[in-house]
């Protein structure tokens, strides 16, 4: 039931720009040119910015290490909305080095560059994962000294550029916005799930039955039965507890968990996903509070960012090398295990 929000090392996704489709659009929106006249390994075009496949590779390869460093190398074989995860990873590699590419340009803009000191650190910390890799991995990404040093510099310059934008937000925020309470839910599902995890409705006469299971459940609850007890009996849920602030669920559900006292119990609400009965075990839970307002001020950054950034991107020229793109895949090789790239990056620049 919680929204999900995925994040890259950095950025958020919501906010890349994906040159993975390339609609053309009008007005100020981005216009796309699809061109000729590509370098032999270029993959893409930014206005003047270009990128080529072995600065691809690092991006690609370090994020196809890091899945499997965590998942295993079994993780490959999911998939999500018709396409595998190895072509999701894929899209989101290229959707990155998209936005960095942007990113300086938009510190150009600003007037922002990096400092003497930074351009040291970057000089180290290129020096330090230039030495890291393999002669295999050399070969296969294509990359040397000098690449590895670039792109660490648009990144830091990113980096400076996505400070720059969120500096003046508020960092402070109030525990009643910030306010996150705890629950318990007994909840009959009036959806059942596909192959590919799609929600699928029941029919009228099963949506009755659940309404009929919902309405018993409450009926004993309002008798005084035990909660815990009715929710081993009756929900459809394999949580019973959650713990969260505003914004974070269904606001159906958020409406109804937020009117009630500790103790008390809803009436019967009913969601996309099926119907609910909420007994509220805590109005304010000062630990999860204060992690909610940290959620909350890096929600703002987003927002913040997201505005500027997309502003700027809708204006630029891309241009994707659609034959190279189509030939950009995983490097299988039981060699190339670098995966640090980015956290190397967290670590130096922290």
């Amino acid at each position: 039931m919680k929204k999900t929000r995925l994040l890259f090392v950095i950025f958020i996704s919501m906010f890349l720009l994906s040159a993975c489709s390339l609609p053309e659009q009008d007005g100020t929106k981005t216009v796309v040119v699809l061109t000729t006249g590509f370098g032999e390994d270029e993959v893409f075009r930014l206005e003047e910015q270009s990128c080529r496949l072995p600065e691809l590779y690092v991006y690609l390869t370090n994020m196809q290490n890091q899945y499997e460093k965590v998942y295993g190398s079994q993780i490959w074989e999911a998939s999500a909305g018709g396409k595998t995860l190895e072509e999701n990873v894929k899209e989101t590699a290229l959707a990155q080095i998209v936005q960095v590419k942007a990113m300086t340009l938009m510190a150009r803009n600003y007037g922002i560059s990096l400092t003497e000191e930074e351009k040291e650190k970057v000089k180290t910390l290129a020096e330090e994962y230039y030495d890291s890799l393999n002669e295999t991995e050399i070969e296969a990404m294509g990359v040397n000294l000098s690449l590895i040093r670039q792109l660490y510099e648009e990144y830091a310059l990113a980096d400076r550029v996505y400070h720059f934008l969120i500096k003046d937000i508020n960092p402070e925020v109030s525990d009643d916005e910030a306010r996150t309470i705890t629950v318990q839910q007994i909840m009959i599902r009036t959806v059942t799930y596909d192959e590919e995890g799609n929600p699928v409705p029941l029919s009228e006469e099963e949506k009755k039955a659940a309404w009929g299971k919902a309405r018993e459940a409450y009926d004993k609850a309002m008798e005084g039965v035990n909660f815990d007890t009715l929710i081993q009996q009756y929900s459809d849920d394999e949580t019973s507890t959650y713990t969260f602030g505003k914004g974070d669920m269904d606001e159906v559900f958020e409406t109804a968990a937020f009117n009630l006292g500790t103790d008390e119990i809803s009436p019967i609400v009913e969601t996309g996903y099926g119907y609910h009965i909420i007994k509220c075990i805590s109005t304010f839970n000062r630990e999860e509070t204060d992690l909610n307002k940290v959620k909350i001020v890096e929600e703002k950054k987003r927002e913040v960012f997201g505005e500027e950034y997309d502003a700027f991107a809708e204006k630029l020229v891309r241009t994707l090398n659609e034959e190279v793109w189509e030939q950009v895949g995983f490097l299988e090789d039981e060699a190339i295990v670098t995966n640090d790239f980015f956290d190397r990056y967290e670590e130096a620049f922290e």
